[in-house]
């Protein structure tokens, strides 16, 4: 184990910023559990961070910020299982290839594979696809070191109510170190992009829905173009590898002339709308297919902010509407699509999914534009519709209006006093959130 004293941390999106007292980077289980007991016996707080990739400032501390960075890879493998152990800090990206290389893949992913595996379950990462769940209803068993010290196993049938809880728990519970998922023999997929209309997909969702494996969409502010994403079981109908074509057309255009625009329209705000427009016109289209681990991640090279809402599924068209009428009415200058998405309904009792099939809508801005009067706009648009808030994205959702949408929060609260007693996880932001003494 090593340490580093008083470096800068920043997140991905170099929005968040904080000057902790060391960055530890453990290398074993021992190293974990030396850093818990001296940080508990020194009076001091740790945060725990991934690939920081939350907007929020879920991973800033002026203390001890700990990176797992160096553990990583597979742990165990149970093939009569189907299950797959990894180490808490590899990446999905890593993860992808590792579970490749040993004939499985995860059911389902998320457009981003930069996050570790711990950060994705622990803030609620997802994909889309209505028939399934979120990275953490993947997990079937958690590893941690608890406050205490000690190295605790945490699953649906040791502990079935912490489970609920762990699962999703913002790193507040304890060091997750390892990670049990449920995993899938390999598959390809095939993958399709195309331009269609807004009244178009609202008119056509339930078939989009019902008979796609994973379907998203994207609407770009002051047009009437969306374009429409699906990937699908490759099964004997795999196309021609489209290779370089597909490369060119995610990092050049989708990146590339994407990022020249969005520069452009940061030095003359005014244009956004006509910057969009151009962007609806360039939508790329085309089918390509290939294992599923690399058709799920989107390269994301252009900095921006982001929040995302979970809303009930079928309110995604009446929330949609609203926002586009806020967009209008405001003459609000975005430049940025908006991405829907679908998952599953599940039982963690933090899941923005919990208890409901649910639409994701996000909304972004490009780093450097002005974005407070879109996001409080968008927000109320949320909020109106039960909306509950990505916890790695930005959101302004105090504590009691959380207890109001997440039926087991209290019950959270309590048993998160009874794993961290002292609040050694804790940090100024999730203090506020969860209005912790």
């Amino acid at each position: 184990m090593f340490s580093m004293k008083r470096d800068v941390w920043q997140n991905w999106s170099q929005t968040v910023y904080c000057h902790p007292e060391k960055i530890h980077y453990p290398k074993n289980i021992d190293d974990v559990i030396q850093l818990v007991t001296a940080c508990r016996r020194l009076g001091k707080s740790m945060r725990i961070v991934g690939a920081g990739h939350s907007f929020t400032p879920l991973a800033a501390t002026s203390e001890w910020l700990v990176s797992l960075k160096y553990l990583s890879g597979i742990a165990a493998i149970d093939r009569a299982k189907q299950s797959v152990t990894v180490w808490a800090g590899t990446t999905l990206k890593d993860l992808g290839q590792l579970l490749y290389d040993e004939g499985y893949a995860m059911e389902n992913f998320g457009d981003i594979n930069a996050q570790s595996v711990a950060g994705a379950i622990s803030t609620g990462t997802h994909g889309t696809g209505i028939g399934f769940g979120s990275l953490s209803t993947q997990v079937t068993m958690l590893t941690i070191v608890t406050a205490s010290g000690e190295i605790m196993d945490i699953s649906a049938k040791n502990t079935p109510q912490l489970f609920d809880a762990a699962r999703l728990s913002l790193g507040m519970f304890g060091i997750i170190v390892k990670v049990e998922l449920s995993v899938i023999p390999t598959q390809k997929l095939v993958a399709e992009s195309y331009r269609t209309t807004l009244e178009h997909c609202f008119n056509n969702l339930d078939m989009l829905l019902d008979t796609n494996r994973h379907f998203e969409f994207y609407w770009f502010p002051y047009t009437e173009t969306v374009q429409v994403k699906i990937l699908n079981n490759a099964g004997h109908n795999t196309v021609k590898s489209t290779g370089k074509r597909a490369a060119f057309k995610k990092y050049v255009i989708e990146n590339g002339l994407f990022w020249i625009l969005s520069e452009i329209t940061r030095t003359l705000p005014a244009i956004s709308k006509r910057t969009s427009q151009i962007s609806a016109m360039s939508v790329p289209t085309g089918i390509e297919s290939g294992e599923s681990h690399l058709l799920y991640p989107t390269p994301r090279l252009v900095k921006f902010r982001e929040m995302e809402y979970s809303v009930p599924a079928a309110y995604l068209p009446a929330v949609l509407n609203d926002i586009r009428y806020t967009i209008e009415k405001e003459n609000i200058r975005v430049h940025f699509p908006i991405e829907c998405r679908y998952v599953q309904a599940d039982n963690i009792w933090l899941s923005p999914s919990y208890n409901r099939d649910s639409a994701y809508i996000a909304i972004h801005m490009y780093k450097g534009m002005t974005f407070q009067t879109y996001f409080d706009a968008v927000e109320k648009v949320f909020q109106h519709y039960n909306g509950r808030p990505h916890w790695g994205k930005m959101h302004t959702m105090t504590a009691e209006q959380l207890e109001n949408l997440y039926p087991h929060f209290q019950t959270f609260l309590h048993l998160r006093q009874e794993m961290d007693p002292n609040g050694i996880f804790l940090n100024p932001y999730v203090k506020h959130l969860f209005n912790i003494p």
